[in-house]
């Protein structure tokens, strides 16, 4: 199962070639990323329920990112509703877990185009003594039912 995370596209993600800049890519991620996993300050959770991460100052457990992957399939032009981006967990292993994201045109846009593809390594560590931290059972919980294959990248040479 898949998450689709909505994000809005702002004029300043764009270059002078009228496309997202690649850097970018990387915040929009990010976004999409926070969105799914880290828990509303005021305590609650996404629909999906995967929104476990506290990320508040203090938290005892912080996540950092150890490797991202991005390949590019297509430019994304400006268009104003926002493009869809849908996440799943590539793997689930003991401190570290791959996110892995497919970009997509807006919902409801046809032909739906696939932009990007790219994976995060991300690492759970102890926010007191920076070392990796085991997944709890928790997370664990939250994000078992979006496990599926890993992100599949095209241009591998």
């Amino acid at each position: 199962m898949r998450l689709h995370v909505s994000i809005p596209l702002r004029w300043s993600d764009f270059d002078a070639y009228a496309h997202v800049n690649n850097a970018e890519m990387l915040r929009l991620l990010e976004e999409a990323r926070i969105q799914a996993f880290w828990r509303p300050d005021d305590g609650g959770t996404n629909e999906a329920g995967t929104a476990v991460l506290d990320a508040r100052p203090g938290a005892e457990q912080i996540s950092l990112i150890a490797r991202q992957e991005i390949e590019y399939l297509a430019p994304i032009p400006y268009m104003r509703a926002p493009i869809d981006i849908e996440l799943w967990v590539g793997r689930l292993g003991g401190a570290s877990l791959e996110v892995c994201y497919e970009v997509y045109s807006p919902v409801g846009v046809t032909p739906r185009v696939l932009y990007t593809k790219a994976a995060t390594t991300i690492v759970m560590v102890s926010a007191a003594t920076g070392r990796p931290q085991r997944i709890g059972d928790e997370l664990r919980a939250a994000w078992a039912p979006y496990v599926e294959e890993p992100v599949s990248f095209t241009k591998r040479g």
